[in-house]
């Protein structure tokens, strides 16, 4: 095989221009920006009605569990750019902020799944988001549904609601991190206080009757 060796002057000016272009953007790394789901500290406090409970990951739509930052555009498109990314996967830093926030607002051990502690949680959180987008109209908007099951039996089950508007100052990437933390954190307080429309609904399963027999 004969390898050819190509001269840089052999190289058209406009190309050779246009691949040194390409590589310097690539190495900037200021060109791409990363961003935090870091919801406020919330002063208010409610009640521990939870106790220990597992979170599992939290199911967010396919746009919103993109690493891209999404945002609605005024034609009703959901776009993005792949200079701007979460700097966590969302889906798990929305299970880890929401899980943090609970129990930082409440007192209660909320813990994303899997379950590190050898004593089981008392319950089971999960969260189904339905819409978590920066919509046209400067609203970021937050809504779904929340289940609270007992872990024993004999106690009661939370099916409910969450719909969560927050005003966003712009369309830009910062504004909207900020407007989703703020929305995470006022879920955890829905949750925690297990406010909502829903049911209450009670547990047919009998306790365990050996559940709290130091034998077992």
């Amino acid at each position: 095989m004969i390898i050819k060796r190509i001269s840089a002057e052999r190289i058209p000016a406009a190309l050779l221009l246009g691949v040194l272009l390409s590589l310097a953007a690539c190495s900037n790394p200021e060109k791409t920006g990363r961003f935090l789901i870091d919801p406020p500290a919330v002063q208010a406090q409610v009640p521990n009605r939870l106790g220990t409970a597992e979170l599992k990951d939290v199911s967010l739509p396919e746009y919103a569990a993109d690493q891209e930052v999404m945002w609605q555009t005024e034609d009703g498109a959901v776009r993005s750019n792949p200079d701007n990314l979460w700097a966590d996967s969302p889906q798990r830093g929305f299970t880890m902020a929401l899980a943090r926030e609970i129990s930082n607002v409440s007192g209660a051990t909320v813990i994303g799944e899997p379950w590190p502690l050898a004593e089981p949680p008392q319950r089971v959180l999960e969260v189904r988001v339905e819409k978590a987008l920066a919509q046209a109209d400067g609203i970021y908007r937050l809504s779904g549904r929340y289940f609270v099951s007992e872990e024993s039996g004999g106690g009661t089950n939370h099916a409910r609601s969450f719909d969560i508007s927050v005003p966003m100052s712009s369309n830009q990437p910062s504004a909207i991190a900020r407007a989703m933390s703020q929305a995470i954190s006022q879920l955890a307080q829905q949750i925690a206080a297990l406010d909502g429309p829903g049911r209450t609904i009670a547990t047919q399963t009998p306790p365990d009757p050996f559940a709290l027999d130091p034998i077992f």
